[in-house]
């Protein structure tokens, strides 16, 4: 098995299913998942193989672009991986870090569970990618895909969300900063995505406060 060559493979497979993706989940969004999972795995025990694949396949069928579909991504994936020839145990494993990595899924109370380290290191890059000024940039352009309102001071963030309910949301994208991306700076799994969270969290904060200034009309 020439894993250099699969993962070559692997990244022109992606570039081409997602040619006309949504801004926010496009090649783009995964070249930086796959290299802040490398740089992550710098200071993790894992299997750099299954972290790359992962990072590469996680968002090859997002299920919110597939009528809530989530089966979809994990056999895209796991028929290409067959074709590659890769071992059985490691497309099950890559699977298992597609099914999940969403924060979504961290809210079920339902279904199996799955950890390792590779998950950790993935899911920590992904959500990276969800916060500080790509984040921000990635919020508002999945808003504006779904023609959601900017802001709206009557409707309150849903701190208390349900996996049911965070899937059919309609909220205003300004709620999405209190339901999903202020959460994630406490939810990493490794040193180096807590201490590049850190950062990007503030960034956050700051963004925030000069856009209720602005909004307000005053500074």
């Amino acid at each position: 098995m020439n894993k250099e060559l699969i993962i070559e493979n692997t990244i022109e497979f992606v570039k081409t299913e997602l040619k006309n993706a949504e801004g926010g989940h496009d090649w783009f969004h995964i070249e930086r998942v796959f290299k802040n999972s490398l740089l992550i795995s710098k200071e993790e025990n894992v299997d750099i193989f299954i972290v790359s694949l992962g990072a590469l396949l996680h968002d090859i069928a997002d299920a919110k672009f597939y009528d809530g579909d989530e089966t979809i991504g994990p056999k895209k994936a796991t028929e290409f991986l067959e074709n590659e020839k890769v071992d059985t145990e490691i497309i099950l494993h890559v699977v298992n870090i597609i099914n999940h990595i969403s924060y979504k899924n961290s809210l079920s109370t339902d279904g199996e569970k799955f950890t390792s380290k590779e998950l950790e290191v993935v899911q920590d890059a992904d959500r990276l990618d969800a916060i500080g000024a790509t984040g921000i940039a990635r919020c508002f352009n999945y808003g504006g895909f779904k023609n959601r309102v900017l802001y709206d001071p009557e409707i309150a963030p849903n701190l208390e969300m349900t996996k049911a309910e965070y899937k059919k949301s309609v909220a205003p994208t300004i709620n999405h900063f209190y339901e999903k991306l202020l959460l994630l700076k406490d939810k990493m799994n490794t040193s180096t995505g807590k201490k590049i969270a850190k950062e990007r969290h503030q960034f956050m904060e700051l963004y925030l406060k000069q856009f209720y200034s602005e909004w307000n009309g005053f500074k």
